[in-house]
């Protein structure tokens, strides 16, 4: 069977106005649909309907049905994964601003990709007309899908990168071609797929690795040992931030004061809307990331002033009489800490944990939930709730009991309610019949415990 070459799918791509969508349900009218093939779906069994729903064309794998229908507008590949990526990539490399080639920052790390990009978001747009990743769409899908958005407006690009085992990011940078890379930090998670914490610092590496190939800059947190010796180790100088690299401080925290406050080295105050000071290195990132693009330093305080989280990432949420710390995106021994220690520097009479067992820890698992339990005993909470059968294996060992009904127990140095529950929804039908009344709750967990639905019943 004949299949469509790159610049076919590109003709394709141009014919139907740069738009192009993977969902069938999402057909408007003139789009190329991308049949793509997953464990559990498969796009090619679509074609058919998005066609008939106004797709112009249909680009899908030559072994499929739809392939084999003869309409001429089927452009069949042998991959449409792998021909998204090159059609992402030439799309990428045609874009210019003022006859010279798109610049494009790739940024990636274990915790804070996301926030740090919607604040380099935020700082850039003040002064250029960007194209940015989505929400966390940082994979092989979601990657080429932001890139395939840059318009002949766009002057600059902002992509993140996620990964969860060896090689991911070195696949995403061959197809984004980054000028610029910043890892936010590196630290113990998706330990199941990198093996161990140097095989997570391998694999954000590589995307230093592309920037010494292919020549660029790097942005790296000079605070950070493992960032410092990642970029030395490579040979490499870097564009420097970092609080105490740069003489900044964070502000305390109080009940006048609950979000996150910064202190610059020449005394400019910047108060954000996110909360924890472990965000302070990813406000430190974008206004090196505007600075080195010509923002005024002005502009920049002010479009971090102005952005207000959300998804569930560092968010203060006022429910009745409780003030919600809701990060309940994601969660992994890294994140979980630094959201620990800096619940532990707020002052409130009654502090309450919510937290969500930590996913794809492989043999780290079970040590890393008693890490968090010995964590929770230092700090006198007033109540500690717990979901997944990790946090119940981890107080089996610890405690010697499950706490499958809240009870008042000895935690580290002081007398704690402590509950163990299955779900988040098991969680939240207790909380529901429990009033709970002037708090401050943190509700964190990784995202397969949706810790969320606890946020509803308070």
């Amino acid at each position: 069977m004949r299949q469509a070459d790159i610049k076919e799918i590109y003709a394709a791509f141009e014919e139907c106005g740069y738009r192009v969508t993977t969902d069938s349900r999402a057909i408007k009218g003139g789009e190329l649909f991308v049949a793509l093939k997953g464990e559990n779906f498969d796009g090619n069994a679509y074609a058919r309907i998005a066609l008939e729903q106004g797709a112009a064309y249909a680009l899908v794998n030559s072994d499929s049905v739809a392939a084999s229908a003869g309409d001429w507008r089927v452009l069949p590949v042998e991959n449409t994964l792998h021909s998204l990526w090159e059609l992402a990539r030439m799309h990428r490399q045609k874009a210019m601003v003022d006859g010279k080639p798109l610049k494009v920052l790739a940024l990636t790390g274990t915790n804070g990709k996301t926030t740090t990009k919607e604040l380099i978001r935020s700082v850039l747009s003040a002064k250029y007309r960007l194209t940015a990743t989505e929400g966390n769409l940082n994979n092989n899908i979601g990657v080429p899908l932001t890139l395939l958005k840059i318009t002949p407006e766009t002057e600059l690009a902002v992509v993140e990168m996620g990964a969860s085992h060896p090689g991911d990011i070195k696949e995403l940078v061959d197809i984004a071609l980054p000028d610029y890379a910043l890892v936010t930090n590196v630290g113990k998670a998706h330990l199941l797929g990198f093996g161990s914490f140097e095989g997570v610092k391998a694999t954000k590496g590589e995307m230093y690795d592309y920037i010494k190939e292919h020549g660029g800059e790097i942005f790296c947190n000079e605070d950070s040992s493992d960032l410092r010796g990642m970029v030395a180790e490579r040979g490499m100088s870097a564009i420097g931030y970092g609080l105490g690299y740069q003489g900044a401080k964070v502000l305390s925290a109080d009940a006048g004061h609950p979000f996150l406050r910064i202190e610059l080295a020449d005394g400019t105050a910047v108060n954000t809307h996110l909360v924890g000071a472990y965000n302070a290195d990813n406000v430190m990132a974008a206004l090196a990331v505007g600075a080195r693009f010509g923002v005024p330093q002005e502009d920049a305080v002010r479009a971090i002033e102005a952005y207000i989280p959300e998804n569930k990432r560092s968010q203060m949420v006022c429910k009745n009489s409780n003030v919600l710390i809701v990060d309940a995106y994601n969660a992994n021994p890294t994140s979980m800490a630094a959201a620990l220690e800096n619940f532990a520097s707020v002052d409130a009479p009654s502090k309450i944990a919510m937290l969500g067992m930590m996913g794809e820890l492989g043999a780290e698992d079970a040590v890393e939930h008693e890490n968090i339990l010995a964590k929770l005993g230092l700090m006198n909470l007033d109540k500690v709730y717990l979901v997944g059968q990790a946090y119940r294996n981890a107080l089996q060992k610890v405690l010697g009991r499950t706490c499958e009904v809240p009870e008042n127990v000895w935690l580290g140095n002081g007398s704690t309610e402590i509950g163990w529950f299955a779900s988040s929804d098991d969680l939240a039908s207790w909380i529901g019949s429990h009033k709970i009344t002037g708090a401050y709750v943190l509700i964190k967990g990784s995202r397969s415990t949706k810790m969320e639905k606890c946020i509803d019943v308070l």
